[in-house]
């Protein structure tokens, strides 16, 4: 009886070892037939650039946009003197903490900047449905990116040699708790290599408005607030991993300045000493917590009075 039982176990294993578990095929993948992988349809968007797109967005931003934006939200907007001093075409480069962060940076623009802005978009997220692709593009202007092979899907340098201005989020991506991760090198290859300027540009209070994860501004009109920065040009003998950290930092200076008062984020600029923009390395739930808290809407009150002491 036991050697009967032996052979059966021995049985059941010589099946189980030609069984194809999970339905794997049985030739290596050394010897299967190479078959390209399959790549995702991404809509055209060059249409939204045209003459009848742009009169088209004009009346979507100015008569939809703008009223639905300013009735769920409050905003307060500095620095745009700086593009009184410049020509674009020029790429702006921001945090990306909200779905929030694009009509706020587009609308926070005066109108012949907006209408000649267009804005970098996730190719997986934005284009891979017709009504999408779509939408984003004639409200926002977008044009597809790969975010995930780090190719262009559309051609930037086609769009910003057409006069065009870029929004660019060099993160890739939302936060997911509110503060800035690394940036991406995209935004500053570009300007080294097309010769245009990046103008910084810092917000806050989107993430406290509609986090990642929430399909619609919470209520009560939460504060949000945007900082233009001064213009950056790539040096002549800098390279792309120069700029880009140089970049960064110009936005992180711009956040502490919104924090506090503009005397005090120079000093710390001076002194080497801004605060990593990618917050505090405590536990989740406390930097989230944190970034729960929209800007002070009497933050120009008070840097004022921090001035006068």
């Amino acid at each position: 009886m036991s050697g009967l039982i032996r052979g059966g176990i021995s049985d059941v294993k010589q099946v189980s070892r030609g069984w194809r578990w999970g339905r794997r095929s049985q030739v290596p993948r050394s010897a299967e037939e190479f078959v390209p992988a399959a790549r995702s349809t991404v809509f055209p968007s060059d249409w939204s650039r045209t003459r009848s797109a742009m009169a088209a967005r004009e009346v979507a931003q100015k008569a939809a946009l703008q009223p639905l934006f300013r009735s769920q939200v409050r905003t307060r907007v500095e620095g745009l003197d700086i593009l009184e001093r410049i020509d674009g075409p020029v790429i702006f480069v921001a945090n990306h903490a909200s779905h929030l962060d694009t009509p706020l940076i587009l609308l926070s623009l005066p109108d012949e900047w907006r209408r000649r802005t267009a804005v970098a978009a996730a190719a997986d997220y934005f284009f891979d449905t017709w009504w999408r692709a779509v939408g984003s593009s004639l409200f926002f202007n977008t044009f597809p990116i790969d975010r995930r092979g780090g190719t262009m899907a559309a051609t930037p340098g086609e769009v910003l040699a057409d006069g065009w201005s870029l929004v660019i989020f060099p993160e890739g991506t939302r936060s997911t708790d509110g503060w800035m991760g690394k940036f991406r090198m995209g935004a500053a290859f570009l300007a080294k290599e097309h010769g245009v300027p990046v103008v910084p540009v810092a917000h806050r209070g989107t993430y406290a408005a509609m986090p990642r994860g929430q399909g619609w501004p919470s209520r009560g009109r939460r504060q949000l607030t945007i900082r233009f920065g001064e213009p950056l040009v790539a040096g002549a003998d800098e390279t792309v991993r120069e700029f880009g950290p140089r970049i960064k930092d110009a936005v992180a200076a711009l956040l502490d300045e919104d924090r506090t008062t503009w005397w005090e984020s120079r000093q710390r600029v001076a002194a080497g000493a801004v605060p990593d923009p990618s917050g505090p390395q405590v536990s989740q739930w406390r930097r989230v917590w944190e970034q729960t808290e929209s800007p002070a809407s009497d933050a120009p009150s008070r840097r004022l009075a921090a001035w006068r002491r």
